[in-house]
């Protein structure tokens, strides 16, 4: 059974850090290219960062230069994205995504990030 499970969302200031895992399992973690995407109220949802299968190519949306990071242990078939400089106009539900291409893709359930004072 596929699962992605996100964690480490919640309420912070602006100004400060979050750190979201996104736990894979019951696929070939190593062989997908991960993504972290957002959805704020009223939006669609949009990519923030993507990270290739073994790591090596990254991608940021231009917001969030310099102040996310995205990364993956395959040895732990976990994605992570570290997020610094939190503004309120971070605030969104956080959603990581395996793809593989012509295997498809899959989306975890959401973690809610609340940036406010």
């Amino acid at each position: 059974q596929v699962q992605l499970v996100e964690s480490g969302g919640g309420l912070v200031q602006p100004g400060g850090s979050l750190r979201l895992s996104c736990a894979a399992s019951g696929f070939a973690f190593s062989s997908y290219a991960m993504s972290w995407w957002r959805q704020a109220p009223g939006k669609e949802r949009e990519v923030v960062a993507a990270i290739s299968s073994a790591g090596g190519s990254v991608t940021n949306k231009d917001s969030v230069k310099g102040r996310f990071t995205i990364s993956r242990d395959n040895a732990k078939n976990t994605v992570y994205l570290q997020m610094n400089s939190l503004k309120p106009d971070d605030t969104a539900v956080y959603y990581c995504r395996a793809a593989r291409l012509n295997y498809g893709d899959y989306w975890g359930q959401g973690t809610q990030v609340t940036v406010s004072a």
